[in-house]
This record gives C-alpha cells, sequence and structure tokens, in this order.
C-alpha cells in the first residue's frame, strides 16, 4: 500500500521542521520506506516561514485558505496514497506507523487512529491521556491529535472532512463509523500538551469537554472555534 502525510499547518515555523524530520527518521523503521510514502504539507496562510521551511523537506507544500479541513480535504485532493494519514504538526508518529496501519488495514478495517500520550512535565497529562485513549475505544470516535488514517475509498465515499471550523474529525469519525469501527492502534503517538499548559490544565479539560458537548447539542462550530482558539469558557 502507498501512504500520504497530510499535515496542516498555520504559523508553525517553531514546530514544522522537527515535525518533518522526525518523519523522515521514522521512514528508517519501518519495513514500508521511504518510497512507499509522501509527505504534503497543506499550509492555511502561514504568515511566518512555515512554507519557506517546508520547501525540500515535504514532497509537496501546498497553500490555500485557512481552516483545517479545508486544508486536510486540499491535502487529500493532491495525495496519491491509497491510505491517507492525517497528522497535526505537534504529533509525532510512532517508529512502526506504517507497518501498524498496513497490519490494520489488511485485517479488515478501513480506518483508525493511534493512541496517544501529551507531553509535558504535569503528572495529569498521563491521564488525560488515558482517558481520551478509553474515551476513542468506547465511541468509537477519533480526534485528530490520535493522527486518523482512513483508506482512500473511504475517505472519498463519505465526502472526507466536512468544512466546518471545528469538531471535523468528530463529524468525520460518525461517517466513518458507518463503514466500521475504527482501528484502535495501541502504538502511541506523541502529542504537544501545549495548549493545556498554556490555558491552564484543569481550566482545558473543562473547556474541552464544554466544546465536545455543545457540538452534539448542535452549537454552531464558528462559535465553538473561537472559544477553541481563545481558551475561554463562553463567547461575550
Amino acid at each position: 500500500m502507498r501512504f500520504s502525510i497530510i499535515i496542516p499547518t498555520l504559523n508553525e515555523q517553531t514546530l514544522i521542521v522537527e515535525c518533518l524530520g522526525k518523519l523522515q527518521q521514522a521512514f528508517k523503521s519501518n519495513t514500508l520506506t521511504r518510497e512507499h510514502a509522501e509527505i504534503i504539507v497543506s499550509d492555511g496562510g502561514s504568515s511566518d516561514r512555515t512554507e519557506a521551511l517546508a520547501e525540500g523537506l515535504a514532497d509537496r507544500v501546498l497553500a490555500g485558505p485557512a481552516g483545517r479541513a479545508k486544508q486536510m480535504n486540499r491535502g487529500a485532493k493532491y495525495a496519491y496514497g491509497e491510505i491517507l494519514i492525517f497528522l497535526h504538526a505537534d504529533t509525532v508518529l510512532p517508529e512502526q506507523a506504517l507497518n501498524s496501519i498496513n497490519h490494520a488495514l489488511n485485517e479488515g478495517a478501513y480506518w483508525g487512529r493511534f493512541d496517544i500520550r501529551l507531553s509535558g512535565s504535569h503528572v495529569m497529562l498521563k491521564v488525560i491521556a488515558a482517558l481520551m485513549n478509553l474515551r476513542s475505544r468506547w465511541t468509537g470516535i477519533a480526534t485528530g491529535d490520535q493522527a486518523i488514517f482512513v483508506s482512500r475509498k473511504a475517505f472519498d465515499a463519505v465526502g472526507g472532512f466536512p468544512d466546518i471550523a471545528l469538531m471535523e474529525d468528530i463529524a468525520l469519525s460518525k461517517s466513518l463509523k458507518k463503514w466500521g469501527k475504527p482501528a484502535c492502534l495501541i502504538d502511541r503517538v506523541v502529542s504537544s500538551g501545549r495548549r493545556w499548559e498554556n490555558y491552564g490544565l484543569y481550566r482545558t479539560i473543562l473547556l474541552m469537554w464544554s466544546l465536545r458537548l455543545r457540538y452534539f447539542l448542535g452549537s454552531h462550530p464558528e462559535t465553538l472555534a473561537y472559544l477553541y482558539r481563545t481558551g475561554k469558557l463562553w463567547k461575550p
């Protein structure tokens, strides 16, 4: 199988070189090597040096309107892979990621995600990550931080990510569940705990649960996106 790793970015100059460098290194640890995968950076109009830094480290750098769903769909449009992997710039894939995905899809899965570990020193980050993994297994819903992967066939069949300002990962998961349960891989991606530490651990826990509840109750994604960006619990 051929893989396309799609990374949406917006002003990630402090992370993008490390992100792409670790990907290059990870290819060396897989039976499926660099020849089996491409890296696509889909930028949303960064005002810093993200695009320039990504050139030469990614196979393709795309530019277009901001919006994570838009950017990931744009990356998928130009991807050649039979398997699409959507990776955040602050998330690191496990070394055997491609082998694990290949095995899961050969076993009959159409999509899935990895378990997650949050980087940072606070002990509660381990608890939060464990709860995220348990919740995901129970609900069959994956989040973008868990590096969602999906077959091209299934992704195209559900119409890709819905073009909404936030919760596009949850909406995609709900659509893909019609194709079957996600493969919940125990290999762990490592995702940055910067949001939790910047906004406050317990405040962010409350915010995240509040956003999910409001989404399921029908709140507009634009409102949820504002709260997510600002770390606020209520919109004035």
